[in-house]
């Protein structure tokens, strides 16, 4: 797994979670629905940070919070 598939796993269980969908966290967090749609769509795979903070503010959650999962533990190497 690479940190953009990671990302998307990790923002997909967060609403899982919560059970909000996409389009409620695009409004909790001032992020547009096409931005949040291409993270989970994966065709962004480079969220900036910027972006990743604001749906944590959205969620309720830090920047640590969210990078506090396994899926963030053994990523694939990014640079070849």
């Amino acid at each position: 797994m690479n940190i953009g598939e990671a990302v998307r796993e990790r923002i997909l269980e967060l609403c899982r979670e919560r059970d909000i969908s996409i389009n409620r966290l695009s409004s909790m967090s001032g992020v547009t629905q096409s931005t949040v749609n291409n993270i989970v769509s994966g065709r962004n795979r480079s969220t900036t940070i910027s972006t990743i903070k604001k749906l944590c503010d959205g969620l309720g959650i830090t920047i640590e919070e969210f990078f506090h999962s396994d899926l963030f533990r053994e990523l694939e190497q990014e640079i070849q």
